[in-house]
């Protein structure tokens, strides 16, 4: 028995049972633990230091853990954010420094989800960490960048656990499949290659999905025999990974602006249905379009902000389901559109500039002369008034004197654009003439 009350009963979960219980076992990760890899050789030697596992649900954090309980002759606890506070954390210290004490041994600390834990909680494992009394894992499906203090995180060395592939997930089902100890072997049922397929793919490298959704298949096999219809029946409709106040939150939208800045409507529907099947709020997403019609297609395509409007006035009325459709259609006319960031460019240079220079004077002869002792101080003299002239143009300075000549606004050769810049080559050339 290890630390962590080991369960392979048959009344326990089937991923419960066929955790891996030594790195031979593992599969997956095979950048930390193939042979001659840094934690590989750090636990085959016992000698870990502070580490933070940081990968998305069932890549294998806890069971690393386990594997590492099993593996070291240091004293091992496993500390869960969900069910402790610092009373718990100050049992453990004192637990830690009594064996350190009295049995010479040192202790590994594992916490799981160590991102539930508060800033102060996280505060308390400090001087601890640093003296060395523990030697701390933690394992967290948050981004550490955010979610873990930075005292904290400089005396760690992150590893990136990834999603396990569609290959590795097969494995495991077919070993648990086979497993007569652990796993379903005893009952002898045979699986189509296409539903051990279906699974490991609708999984997305979680390992646990996978065997929870060949457990209920196997419960619901007719003839021994799990197909591919009984796999699609034992999944129903997976969770997709999406946590609206977490990184993937920020990954995705990330991915979908990405997309449609680059021209890629298909990706950008994918991205767009990504977060509409996880739950995102939908005015959050065409809030982003709106400001992506400004910041990336901007005068190259002025429609594009219409449209955008349009779309969130419109899932405004209808709302879902059907306002998938509208957000569709604008997603792949922002997609498709020509870009130009020129508009977004100029208004951060000239606030760049006002930034720098402050507040300088407006020139006389476009001030708005409202009473007789401005126009006596010379207020709005000499303006002229540019639909007095042909083409609506006449040469005159309307920047403060010290920027004059400044350009923060430069269109560029992209759709209606091109028009813009070709009208502003005709003004800069009329003002060269006088």
């Amino acid at each position: 028995m290890d630390l962590f009350d080991k369960n392979t009963s048959l009344t326990a979960p089937l991923a419960e049972r066929m955790r891996p219980r030594s790195i031979s076992e593992y599969l997956g990760q095979s950048h930390l633990l193939g042979e001659g890899k840094m934690l590989r050789r750090l636990i085959e030697s016992d000698r870990l230091t502070s580490l933070i596992f940081w990968g998305p649900p069932g890549s294998g954090k806890t069971t690393l853990g386990k594997i590492i309980a099993n593996a070291t002759e240091s004293h091992f606890v496993f500390f869960s954010a969900i069910l402790s506070g610092i009373k718990e954390i100050r049992e453990v210290v004192k637990e830690a420094e009594d064996t350190l004490k009295y049995q010479g041994k040192r202790t590994i600390l594992f916490v799981d989800e160590i991102h539930r834990f508060n800033k102060s909680q996280q505060d308390a494992f400090l001087p601890y960490v640093e003296r060395g009394t523990f030697t701390m894992i933690g394992a967290t499906t948050e981004n550490p960048s955010f979610e873990v203090i930075a005292p904290l995180l400089s005396r760690c060395k992150v590893l990136v656990l990834n999603p396990l592939t569609g290959e590795e997930v097969t494995s495991i089902l077919q070993n648990a499949l086979a497993d007569r100890e652990r796993g379903l072997g005893a009952l002898e049922l045979k699986a189509a290659p296409e539903a051990l397929a279906f699974m490991a793919d609708q999984a997305g490298g979680d390992a646990r999905m996978a065997l929870n959704t060949l457990e209920t298949a196997s419960r619901l096999a007719q003839d021994g025999e799990i197909t591919l219809e009984t796999a699609r029946e034992a999944l129903q409709k997976k969770a997709i990974l999406y946590d609206k106040g977490g990184e993937e939150h920020y990954n995705v939208i990330s991915a979908f602006i990405k997309s449609m800045r680059g021209s890629d409507p298909d990706a950008a529907l994918y991205w767009l249905a990504r977060m509409l099947e996880a739950g995102e709020d939908p005015l959050f997403i065409v809030r982003r379009m709106v400001i992506f019609a400004s910041e990336d297609v901007g005068n190259a395509d002025p429609r594009a902000l219409q449209i955008a409007i349009s779309a969130l006035q419109g899932f405004q009325l209808v709302g879902m389901p059907e306002g998938r459709i509208i957000l569709g259609q604008a997603v792949t006319y922002l997609a498709t559109a020509p870009k130009s960031n020129a508009s977004y460019m100029g208004i951060n240079q000239a606030i760049g500039e006002v930034r720098q220079t402050g507040a300088l004077p407006v020139p006389v002869h476009i001030r708005n002369a409202p009473t007789k002792l401005m126009k006596s101080l010379g207020y709005g003299k000499e303006y002229r008034y540019p639909h007095d002239y042909e083409g609506g143009y006449v040469a005159q300075g309307y920047l403060p004197d010290q920027l004059a000549g400044k350009r923060f606004y430069q269109p560029k050769e992209s759709g209606y654009e091109r028009s813009i810049k070709e009208r502003m080559e005709w003004i800069k050339g009329e003002r060269e003439k006088n």
